[in-house]
This record gives structure tokens, C-alpha cells and sequence, in this order.
């Protein structure tokens, strides 16, 4: 794990993180340097503490770690929160006006973390009491302190540019902190300069000033810590790449689709995937001189949000919703009236820490059953799960395809880890985007005929028509109807229509390829097996690799269809391993208690977190580690991650 270098900024909210990461993380990428970035922030608008991790190497790389090797810190906080991260050998930034800075007059530090802070202190027998005397005692563990006089560089800076009012100049700290940065790494400050011209984009002035905070930073400590140690490499590389967020692959695979209307209540995480469609909703045909277009409402509240995507695609658009945990829950009736009348929408469904707001915005991947099951009643619907960002592009286009080939609810279920982190792709393949429109008929195909909008078939699917089309009258209705979609309540009638309903997820069964719904990795002889399902996937890949390397094989089942899931695939892996082991991100191991419903196996080990942060590739392989060993106990829970 040390080809890779481990970069962390940390500040207030609102100070300028996530554009220093940014440009930190794009500047790697231009430099031909694979990069991998998690995103942590308050629920909160500005003050409290937010963190960027970025982690960067010669190799792709899919999933964190729990360690630093450079802390780039805006504040006092910063210091105090992740200190004990950074690695041996490893180096802290930090300003000098905060070295004198006492521990306890630090307002902005919880008390929940003051008591775990004092408990740590104790068991390592130091009482520091101001911010230096912290950073000499990481000093003993080989850590580097980098101070950066910040206050005095903006001054500076203040005159050049004839502005004296320091308050302006003050979020020029996070490209201070980035100078120092790339100086200390001795990094060709070409792409970082790039980087910078990107992200502020037509603000010419503001681009002028961080070019000249960049460089006085960086030439300070090309100066004054020569000796750093750390060199950042680059490579060349013919390899187009992009840099993307996890909602942003999801808007753009929903684009790529097809999809037209796109309807939102904002919340936390969701909302960033509509306003980056919102961003980009008129768009290029490629290999036209057409544009296209998809329409973006944003709605009252999440109720509306089902039922307006929901009318969409009664007219033949395809049509999307996103939400999360709690926006879901509002939806769960309009989602009911969409499975009782066969609607093909789609809702991309961010899962965050719960219950009820729970932890707006930290990780989550408790809502499994719940997007099952959500509703009264029952009626199919198609989980999906996307496990990388790739997947979350790939994904978000095909569900389209399974809505409208099954004529149902498709719930994209994405967690708060995908949603938030970054990484760099080599450019999706638009090849490999197919649009599927099931049995959608035309005005041509019903013409002195009459129309049954939910005629009886044995696969459960009738011949859909976009509603308003000339020549066809039907009926739509939340109550139980006939083939034309009139009201009923004869019983016979209500049992042909559920099981006509249902057996659409038969059908789902039969007709989903196997390589659409899982993933297989490792040996198929391997003696050890793991099922797992969302983000631990990057985690569990890279944990593999490291065992692999110990002498242990394994072989690992990313499960990206849950329902209806591939009981006979499952069931033929799980029946050569020796050790079934699942890696969830839950109390309740729900993929576990799943796969023992639908086939009566029962895991061997289970590996859990639910601290609302995501897996580290590291504390996924200790944990395996320790299965292999024979020294684990059936339930080891994760904590990792600060």
C-alpha cells in the first residue's frame, strides 16, 4: 500500500476544502497519476469541520485507506482531529499563527470528541496543552511539521495586489495550504496551475490571485524544506481520463439513457446529482449537429417529486426521481401507485446514516430491505446496486432499460461513500450504453383495435402506450382494475391481476443476464468466499490483492441485483466455499439475512461498520486477516475512519 501517496486537507466548512482537493486531485490527474478522493463535511452551511481525503497513485486505485502521509491543515481543529492519523515518516502543514494556540480554547471541538480526545491522551500518557505541544509529541513518531506563515504570505499578497482588507484574502488559504503542498513534493507546478484555471473557470481575477498565492507558497517551502522527502511523481500517459463524483457519473449515465424528465425535492446527498444535470441539461448529440435537452423540475416537496416522474413516464418519457433515506420515505405511496398501475420510474435512491435525518451527511448502506419492501402491498420492482463509480454511470442508464422492459419501478440504489467520492476513469464507453424500450407501441400498432392497457400475458408484461395517444382510451387508478384499468374489487380478478403483476419479477429472473447482476472475483476453487454489495467493493478488491499476497485465496461475489436476486448463482458459489463471509455496511448484515431467506444459507462471518463513515481497504483486510487465521469471532465490527 505505500505505492501511494495519501493526501489530506482539513478546515471549516465554507474555508475553501473541497476546492483545494479539487484542484489537488485534478492536478494529480493531469500529471498522468491515478486518483482516488472521499469527501466528509457537517451537516451544517459553514464553520464546522469538513475533510478531504485524496489518495493518488502510478495504479488505479478504488477505495481508501486509514492513514496520511501529508496533513494539510486550515485551523487549529484540523491539528487536533487528525494528528494521530498521519503515518510515520509522514508530514503536517499548518499555520504558525495557531502553534500557540491552547487545546482547550479550541470553541468549535464537540464535547463528544473532547471526551474520547482526553480518553486517547491518557492511555498515551501526554496532557499537551497547546497545539505545539502536540505536534512535539507527534514529532517522536518521525512526523514532519511544516509550518506555513499564512497570515504574513496574505499580506504580502494584500499589497501586490493592492487590497487591504485581509478578510478578502483569507480563502486564499486553502491555495496556500496547496503551494505548500506541491513544493514539499516538488511536483511541476504546470498542472496544478492548469488545475487552478479549471476549477475557477471565467473568473480571470480570482485565477490571477491563486496563481500568485500558489506560487508564494510553494517557492516558501521549495525554499525553506528542501528536504521533505516526498516526491510526487508524474507520468506520461496517452490514456484519456475523466475525474467525476459519484452523482455526477449518475447524472451522467441517466443523460446517456436517455432520460428526459428529471424530478427533485433537494436533499442531502441527492440533491448534487440534479443540480449537476440541472448544469448540463442542454447537451450535444454526438455525431450531429443536434442538441438535446432534459427537463429538470425541482419539486415542493418528494411527494410530488414520484407522482410528477411518474406522469412523465406515463407519456412515454423516461423519467427519474432522486432522493434519500427520508425524501424515500415520502415517495413510498407514489411509488405503490406506480407498481399498481406498471409505471416505468426510476428512482435513484443515496442512502445516508438513518434513522429519520440520522446522519444527513455521512455514509450509510442500511436501506437495503427498505427499498425492497417500501410501500404498502405487494408489487415487483428491480433493485440495483452499483458498487464503483463506473458502475454508478453503467447503472443509471440501465435501469431505464429494466423499467421499461418490465414495465415497473427501478429503485438505483447508491450509497453516501459512491455519492461523495471522487476518482479517476478512464472515459465510459458509449458503445456499451444500449436503450431498451420494451413493448412500447404506437398509435399505428393500436388502430381499430381495442386497447387493453393491462392485458393478461404469461409474462406478465403488456404491450404498453404512451397516455394521450390518438385512438387508444384507458384508464389509470391507485385501486385495484381490469385489463382496460377499471376499478374492481371481484376477487377473481384481483387474483389474476396481482399474479399477472408478480410474475414480471419471474420474468425479471429468467431474462437478466448473470454478468448484469453479479460480479465474480478470485478462483472459483478458492476455498474462502465473500459476498458484499455497494462501495465495500473497492475495500474488499484491494484487501483480496494483500491477502493474495500472504498466501491466502478467496474469491469475492459483488452482488449488483438484490432483487430478484440470483439465488442459483449465489447458491452454487457459496456451495464450494468453506468460509462464506459477507461485508456489509449495516448492523443487521441485511444481504446476509437476504440470501439466507431466498436460500437457506447462512454465513460463516460477518464483517460490519455503521459508523457513517466508509471501509478502508485496510481495516477490510485485518479483518479478513483474521478470518484466515482463525482468530476471528463470527461478528467483527468496523470503526475506522475519524
Amino acid at each position: 500500500m505505500k505505492n501511494d501517496f495519501i493526501w489530506m486537507a482539513g478546515g471549516p466548512q465554507g474555508s475553501g476544502v473541497d476546492s483545494s482537493a479539487n484542484i489537488f486531485a485534478r492536478a494529480c490527474c493531469y500529471g498522468g497519476l491515478h486518483v482516488y478522493g472521499k469527501r466528509e463535511y457537517s451537516s451544517n452551511i459553514k464553520g464546522m469541520h469538513s475533510y478531504f481525503h485524496i489518495r493518488v497513485s502510478p495504479s488505479e486505485v478504488g477505495a481508501i485507506v486509514n492513514r496520511v502521509d501529508l496533513l494539510c491543515t486550515f485551523d487549529a481543529e484540523s491539528v487536533v482531529r487528525h494528528i494521530w492519523e498521519v503515518s510515520p515518516g509522514g508530514g503536517i502543514i499548518c499555520d504558525t499563527g495557531i502553534i500557540e494556540t491552547k487545546i482547550s480554547s479550541i470553541l468549535s471541538l464537540p464535547f463528544a470528541f473532547i471526551e474520547e480526545w482526553n480518553k486517547s491522551l491518557n492511555e498515551r500518557g501526554i496532557h499537551p496543552e497547546t497545539v505545539g505541544d502536540l505536534l512535539d509529541e507527534v514529532k517522536k513518531n518521525n512526523v514532519k511539521i511544516y509550518p506555513i506563515p499564512y497570515l504574513e504570505m496574505l499580506k504580502e499578497i494584500g499589497k501586490e495586489i493592492g487590497e487591504q482588507q485581509l478578510s478578502k484574502l483569507t480563502r486564499m488559504i486553502n491555495v496556500l495550504s496547496l503551494g505548500a503542498s506541491f513544493g514539499l513534493a516538488n511536483y511541476d507546478k504546470e498542472y496544478v496551475e492548469k488545475a487552478i484555471n479549471m476549477i475557477f473557470g471565467k473568473k480571470p481575477k480570482i485565477i490571477s490571485m491563486n496563481l500568485l498565492a500558489l506560487n508564494k507558497a510553494y517557492d516558501y517551502t521549495r525554499k525553506n524544506f528542501a528536504d521533505a522527502g516526498i516526491n510526487l511523481k508524474t507520468l506520461r500517459t496517452d490514456e484519456q481520463r475523466i475525474f467525476l463524483q459519484g452523482t455526477q457519473a449518475v447524472a451522467l449515465g441517466k443523460l446517456a439513457g436517455g432520460c428526459r424528465v428529471q424530478t427533485y425535492y433537494p436533499i442531502t446527498p441527492a440533491a448534487d446529482e440534479s443540480e449537476y444535470i440541472e448544469e448540463n441539461q442542454v447537451f450535444e448529440i454526438t455525431g450531429s449537429n443536434k442538441t438535446g435537452g432534459i427537463l429538470v423540475v425541482q419539486t415542493e416537496d418528494e411527494i410530488a417529486a414520484i407522482t410528477m416522474a411518474t406522469g412523465s413516464a406515463l407519456t412515454g418519457a423516461r423519467s427519474a426521481t432522486s432522493t434519500s433515506g427520508p425524501g424515500f420515505s415520502l415517495m413510498a405511496e407514489g411509488l405503490g401507485w406506480a407498481g399498481i398501475n406498471e409505471v416505468p420510474v426510476v428512482i435513484n435512491y443515496y442512502q445516508r446514516g438513518g434513522p429519520s435525518t440520522g446522519l444527513p451527511t455521512r455514509h450509510g448502506q442500511d436501506d437495503l430491505r427498505f427499498a425492497i419492501h417500501a410501500s404498502h402491498g405487494e408489487f415487483p420492482r428491480i433493485i440495483v446496486c452499483s458498487g464503483d463509480i463506473e458502475e454508478c454511470f453503467y447503472d443509471a442508464a440501465r435501469a431505464f432499460n429494466y423499467a421499461e422492459r418490465y414495465q415497473t419501478p427501478v429503485i438505483h440504489l447508491i450509497d453516501k461513500a459512491l455519492a461523495n467520492s471522487n476518482k479517476s476513469y478512464k472515459i465510459f464507453d458509449l458503445t456499451l450504453v444500449k436503450i431498451e424500450r420494451g413493448e412500447l407501441l404506437t398509435e399505428a400498432d393500436v388502430a381499430g383495435k381495442n386497447y387493453r392497457r393491462f392485458e393478461f400475458t404469461d409474462s406478465g408484461i403488456s404491450p404498453r402506450l404512451p397516455i394521450g395517444t390518438p385512438g387508444a382510451v384507458f384508464w389509470n387508478t391507485g385501486d385495484e382494475h381490469n385489463e382496460l384499468g377499471h376499478v374492481t374489487e371481484e376477487s377473481m380478478m384481483r387474483t389474476r391481476m396481482h399474479e399477472k403483476r408478480m410474475r414480471k419479477l419471474e420474468t425479471a429472473d429468467r431474462e437478466i443476464q448473470e454478468k448484469e447482476r453479479v460480479n465474480f472475483f478470485g478462483d472459483e476453487d478458492a476455498p474462502m468466499t465473500i459476498v458484499s454489495w455497494g462501495s465495500p467493493k473497492g475495500a474488499i478488491l484491494e484487501a483480496m490483492e494483500m491477502l493474495r499476497k500472504d498466501g491466502f485465496r478467496m474469491n469475492f461475489v459483488q452482488v449488483r441485483i438484490p432483487h430478484p436476486l440470483p439465488k442459483k448463482y449465489i447458491e452454487k458459489i457459496l456451495g464450494n466455499s468453506s468460509k462464506k463471509i459477507v461485508v456489509e455496511g449495516n448492523y443487521s448484515a441485511q444481504l446476509a439475512g437476504i440470501i439466507r431467506e431466498e436460500t437457506g444459507i447462512l454465513m460463516d462471518y460477518f464483517i460490519l461498520k455503521w459508523n457513517g463513515r466508509p471501509m478502508s481497504a485496510d481495516e477490510v483486510y485485518e479483518a479478513l486477516l483474521n478470518i484466515v487465521q482463525n482468530r476471528a469471532q463470527t461478528r467483527q465490527v468496523l470503526t475506522g475512519g475519524a
